[in-house]
């Protein structure tokens, strides 16, 4: 194997595929990233085992052939190297040599044959959703995914497609995101669970342009790619709760105020919550609502803002974080909070649309 590229063309693959290897590894094959070069193009594959992510480069290829080197090592080299400088990289028996400027390195290399391979194989459904858009989707839901919850199907993000409709969904069972937009989806459509290391590295790749990525639905695996990424990741095996049923469809009282200055007022008073609950008191009164927080010193915080409600008296505590959450998901001026009861869950969406929903369960204080 040999081949020759220029730094930065090198660094752009390898950054972004380097977050896929975990630092602590079963494999020793798993620390490396898996180069391969064929023609004139450079395909580097990081994986987990459930997680992998192959990005590509234009190289000048003198001689094809794969190997395995050490991930975070080359990702390290290429940083240092001064900008506009060009690699010559060989395969010296179980060696890789790298030349650039003055610069002289030798990798150890592992047999590109002990890489593990993707599942990514059979049939699959696929579709094509704009960027920027499932960005927004998982931008706006991942949050509230549980993090090494026993229930391990609630440990990632549900993405449900239905007929002209893709939905993203998370709970960690004291609140739950839903997002969702208009997408051409054929078929019955279906539900897949998607992990969160899945999520993250998802989240990393795509950015804010409007250009389609292409999305393949497999029956164990989900594959997205865009601009010479790809992302593949099995999914997790279990059942996604019924989540329609935790959103509260009938809540007689309801509050409407200034998002931003909602966000603001719960931030000073969550400053003398109590470090471990993040409790906060919410009262509605006279044109207004009062924010209370309180913490085993016996210090107190009270906020009050303006607030349209239809419910004098009511007193419901929540989490702070996860209000605050739910509160900086959400666009619009002003946001809307409708209940049944203080023991009642608490959808929180903008009065003006309802593309984002957000559930907080009450906090009892």
């Amino acid at each position: 194997m040999k081949f020759s590229i220029q730094r930065e063309a090198l660094l752009v693959p390898i950054s972004q595929v380097v977050g896929v290897v975990e630092r602590r590894q079963t494999l020793p094959v798993l620390a490396n990233f898996l180069l391969e070069v064929d023609e004139d193009q450079l395909r580097v594959t990081g994986s987990d085992m459930e997680v992998e992510m192959v990005g590509t480069a234009s190289a000048d290829v003198a001689q094809s052939g794969a190997v395995t080197v050490p991930a975070r090592k080359l990702v390290d080299i290429c940083k240092a190297l001064p900008e506009g400088v060009r690699i010559d990289v060989q395969l010296n028996g179980e060696k890789l040599a790298l030349h650039a400027g003055r610069s002289r390195f030798t990798l150890a290399t592992l047999p590109a044959a002990e890489f593990p391979s993707s599942d990514a194989s059979g049939d699959a459904d696929r579709l094509e959703v704009p960027e920027d858009r499932l960005h927004w989707l998982i931008d706006k839901t991942s949050f509230a995914m549980a993090n090494q919850d026993v229930r391990h199907y609630l440990n990632g993000l549900l993405l449900e497609f239905r007929s002209g409709l893709l939905r993203a969904v998370a709970t960690d069972g004291h609140r739950l995101a839903l997002a969702e937009m208009e997408a051409t989806v054929e078929g019955e459509g279906r539900s897949l669970i998607l992990p969160r290391k899945g999520v993250v590295e998802l989240s990393r790749m795509l950015g804010d342009e409007e250009e389609p990525a292409q999305l393949a639905l497999g029956r164990n695996f989900v594959q997205v790619t865009r601009r010479g990424l790809t992302l593949t990741s099995k999914l997790i095996d279990g059942r996604f709760p019924d989540y329609e049923a935790v959103i509260p469809m009938s809540q007689d009282k309801a509050m409407q105020l200034d998002r931003v200055a909602f966000i603001h007022a719960l931030q000073r008073a969550a400053i003398l919550s109590n470090e471990k609950y993040r409790g906060v008191r919410i009262e509605s009164i006279d044109g207004a609502i009062r924010i209370v927080a309180h913490n085993p010193q016996q210090e107190e915080a009270t906020e009050e803002i303006e607030a349209e409600h239809n419910y004098d008296g009511l007193v419901v505590g929540f989490n702070v974080n996860y209000l605050l959450d739910a509160l900086g998901s959400i666009n619009g001026e002003r946001v809307r909070l409708s209940l049944k009861s203080a023991d009642s869950s608490c959808l929180v969406t903008a009065v003006d649309s309802e593309d984002v929903r957000q559930v907080v369960m009450p906090l009892k204080l």
